[in-house]
């Protein structure tokens, strides 16, 4: 009964997360149109899958108490080269979609390296970077186009058996296959360690330098995967595409119970806060709230959302006075 107990408030927040996203996507079926059918579950899942991929790569550089401010343009970049590359017979799609994570990849490795060996704080360093990828993407396709094979991205955006979305079957393997095995890694528990007590992790042998560098990697990684599954849903690349998902990425991650100041945090909350963001967008587009209003409402909840987290770190920070 107590280790349940202990257990139940370890995952307090993530239970949260999901509670919240669980009203409101009652409240976003309950008025939508067609009601709770498949089609509509899919579209949700379509909507919210680029942002939840995206966000689980933020979360992974807030746990070492960094913020990626670059993984937009990432996205945006791995946006581009799939509208390129992913398209032809099955062995250059295939190449494609590897080239497409490539890159992503060395990016991420790319911020973690100067984050690391520059000393640069994370987020002038991934600011930096960012206009450079974003430039990178413009010259790549200077205006929205291109084209991203066709059956794939049926495929990827469709169903399996005519009921299971294939995003949330994606989404799933995903977080099996790439964060599952890292978590339970000697470099995964060292990034819960860094946002905790960095020092203590340095002094007890840790590869500090080392997990920085995988959790920028890992995190462009995911936002190659983000830009990838955009390219399923657009059948094009933008280079503009990434740049709402930034702030977006960093607000799913608060509302999933992370802390910005490190050490804590959930994927699985995460993956929640960003159904939550698009589900809130969805609603406000189905009551009736004017477009041109929109961008108000959502600004309002990343404000929301970033002050949780900052109020989060305060109170951290003064239950340490207490002690010094």
């Amino acid at each position: 009964m107590k280790s349940a107990s202990i257990h139940l408030r370890h995952h307090a927040r993530t239970l949260l997360a999901f509670g919240l996203l669980a009203v409101l996507l009652v409240a976003f079926l309950a008025i939508h149109p067609r009601g709770a059918s498949a089609s509509v579950l899919t579209a949700w899942f379509n909507q919210g899958a680029a942002l939840a991929l995206v966000a689980i790569g933020q979360t992974l550089v807030v746990l070492t108490s960094g913020i990626d401010i670059s993984i937009g343009a990432i996205m945006a970049l791995c946006n581009c080269v799939a509208s390129v590359l992913v398209q032809g017979d099955p062995l250059q799609v295939a190449l494609g979609v590897a080239a497409v994570l490539l890159v992503g990849t060395l990016c991420g490795v790319v911020n973690g390296m100067i984050v690391v060996y520059a000393r640069i704080q994370p987020i002038v360093a991934t600011l930096a970077t960012g206009t450079i990828y974003t430039g990178v993407a413009l010259l790549v396709r200077p205006t929205p186009g291109g084209e991203v094979d066709a059956g794939l991205s049926d495929a990827m955006t469709g169903t399996l058996g005519d009921l299971v979305p294939t995003s949330l079957v994606a989404l799933a393997l995903v977080v099996l296959l790439v964060w599952e095995p890292l978590r339970r890694s000697l470099t995964g528990r060292t990034l819960f360690a860094l946002g905790s007590a960095e020092q203590a992790a340095y002094m007890s042998g840790l590869s500090v330098d080392r997990a920085k560098v995988v959790a920028y990697a890992t995190a462009g990684l995911f936002a190659a995967m983000a830009g990838l599954f955009l390219g399923f849903q657009t059948a094009s690349g933008d280079a503009a595409i990434g740049l709402p998902y930034t702030l977006n990425s960093v607000a799913a991650v608060v509302l999933g119970g992370a802390a910005l100041s490190g050490g804590v945090a959930s994927v699985l909350g995460t993956i929640a806060g960003a159904f939550m963001l698009r589900t809130i967008g969805s609603l406000m587009f189905f009551t009736g709230v004017p477009p041109l209003a929109q961008p108000l409402f959502e600004g309002l909840v990343l404000i929301c959302a970033v002050a949780l987290g900052a109020t989060r770190l305060l109170r951290i920070r003064n239950r340490l006075e207490i002690f010094r």
